[in-house]
């Protein structure tokens, strides 16, 4: 396959063009390396059985393996799925909600917003995540924990009333750096399981929300984009080092 035909493109809804990735399977792949390595690296935690208790301030993620579509269920024990979801970049890694016996109930990158399903445990590999997001949008703050201890707070960027960035509950799906890291999206972009709510396509895209870093200093602490969460540069760049794919991030007023 050709580097042009692997390239991603997420289209977020951002101010300016759809965003530019990397190579998809360097960045998802088991053995992805680079500058993506840390982030990717921090989700490749040794596997969790199904039966274990969490540890505390702690998510669970799914690594799906293999294939190029997954069965997702009403309910556990349904004969038939409801839908079968593409396996791509942005679905490799998906966030736990819930366990019964079996079977996982995972939040779904796909419209509508928090949308979830059940999926099969032989479908996945499971790993602790220690890392949680949240996201102030009257306080343009940004909170990241690491085991229940505050790691990084920021001020941020988002969404204008017009375009505003969608609240709830939403997880990591795609690191991609930026081929500007002087650009619109500053050098690094994180893909969230969230779309705009009044933007059905941007930039060739879905309209799918991030968070990124920006050129636009003077935008931080304002609602200034398309729906989509402006850090600064140096913020984005140590959260590219950290954040495992599948952490989850909480978008509250």
């Amino acid at each position: 396959m050709s580097v042009a035909a692997r390239r991603l493109g997420l289209g977020l809804a951002a101010a300016g063009l759809a965003l530019a990735g990397l190579l998809a399977g360097s960045l998802l792949a088991p053995d992805g390396g680079g500058a993506t390595r840390g982030a990717v690296g921090a989700a490749r935690r040794p596997a969790l059985a199904a039966d274990r208790v969490l540890p505390p301030g702690t998510s669970l993620a799914a690594n799906v393996r293999g294939g190029a579509a997954l069965a997702v269920y009403r309910r556990p024990g349904e004969a038939r799925p409801a839908r079968r979801l593409a396996i791509g970049p942005g679905s490799r890694v998906l966030l736990v909600r819930a366990r019964r016996g079996a079977w996982l109930r995972v939040l779904l990158p796909v419209r509508p917003n928090g949308a979830s399903g059940w999926i099969r445990t032989r479908r996945v590999e499971l790993r602790t995540n220690p890392y949680r997001v949240g996201v102030a949008l009257h306080a343009h703050r940004l909170v990241v924990w690491r085991a229940g201890r505050v790691v990084l707070r920021t001020p941020i960027g988002v969404g204008r009333a017009v375009t505003p960035t969608p609240r709830g509950l939403a997880f990591v799906t795609v690191l991609l750096r930026q081929p500007d890291p002087h650009g619109l999206y500053g050098p690094w972009a994180f893909g969230l399981s969230l779309y705009s709510p009044v933007l059905s396509s941007f930039g060739g895209g879905p309209g799918q929300v991030g968070i990124h870093g920006t050129n636009d200093p003077a935008g931080i602490g304002r609602d200034v984009s398309h729906g989509c969460i402006r850090l600064p540069n140096a913020a984005i760049e140590r959260l590219a080092r950290t954040l495992p794919l599948g952490t989850p991030v909480r978008i509250a007023s």
